[in-house]
């Protein structure tokens, strides 16, 4: 396909991709919610290799955000966005709020213990706009592969629960956490940061890949070192820290008794609100 086909219906969305699955051809999809950054290339590049026709969706949906001000002041920029993604992509889907949800979304969906922690219990009900908006746009598209980032780590476990749950034939590829040059993690987020928030906000991964060499390495030396260096900058406000076990998302007690561990945190910059994580074993 030449250049970027921009779609803004589902109706169309759904012409198209059928007549490309008819010639039996691969399909790649990159969610996104746009203000596209490093971070989202690197997902659509490895689509792009993957694949043979790439999708990616930019849509801020209303039903993960339990804060209105966070969904207002949402970056937006789509026209760069779609600058951006030319030469990687060939179908930007781009729907109004009406075309995603003409009726208010009524799906429930349980995951059980992986969305009562960290995002899910200081954002209730963010999981389920996530997987509400997910599995639309899966419906819609029939990815064979579909592309997310490690940094959101409990939305990529989640969302590898639904398809298991659903029996989706969807491959989810995770792919490693893009950072700034001084470690940062790529976040839509960090376009609302001022330059010395920018500079700040560095110390997140800082203290998470010092955390990684403390000797003895356990939960409650890890706990007690980040905690510690969080505190002692100012302008920091933390909401969770959780080293927890890298399949079930649940707080562990010892890094032995688990096959994989990680640490995620979540913090606020004034109101600006980061998150991060990092593997333990």
């Amino acid at each position: 396909m030449a250049g970027v086909l921009t779609i803004n219906t589902v109706e169309e969305l759904k012409d198209v991709l059928f007549r490309i699955k008819s010639n039996g051809k691969s399909i790649g999809f990159v969610p996104t919610m746009g203000a596209l950054h490093d971070g989202h290339l690197s997902l659509i590049k490895k689509a792009h290799d993957e694949t043979e026709v790439v999708v990616c969706s930019i849509f801020v949906n209303p039903a993960q955000f339990n804060n209105p001000a966070d969904l207002a002041n949402y970056p937006r920029t789509p026209e760069k966005d779609i600058q951006m993604v030319e030469g990687f992509v060939d179908i930007v889907f781009t729907p109004s709020n009406e075309e995603i949800y003409p009726e208010p979304p009524t799906e429930q969906y349980n995951f059980g213990t992986l969305e009562t922690v960290m995002e899910g219990a200081s954002r209730p009900g963010h999981f389920n706009g996530v997987a509400t908006i997910v599995k639309r746009l899966f419906d819609w598209i029939h990815p064979d592969k579909a592309y997310f980032g490690e940094k959101d780590f409990q939305q990529l476990t989640i969302i590898r629960q639904l398809v298991k749950d659903l029996n989706m034939e969807i491959q989810i590829v995770d792919c490693p956490t893009v950072r700034e040059k001084h470690g940062l993690a790529m976040s839509s987020r960090n376009k609302r940061l001022s330059p010395e928030q920018f500079v700040l906000a560095g110390e997140i991964f800082r203290i998470l890949n010092a955390s990684t060499q403390i000797q003895p390495l356990t939960v409650q030396n890890i706990r007690e070192f980040v905690m510690r260096e969080i505190n002692n900058i100012t302008e920091f406000r933390l909401d969770y820290l959780e080293i927890v076990d890298a399949t079930t998302l649940q707080p562990v007690e010892s890094l032995d008794e688990h096959e994989g561990v990680f640490g995620c945190i979540a913090l606020y910059i004034n109101e600006i609100r980061l998150i991060d994580n990092i593997r333990y074993k």
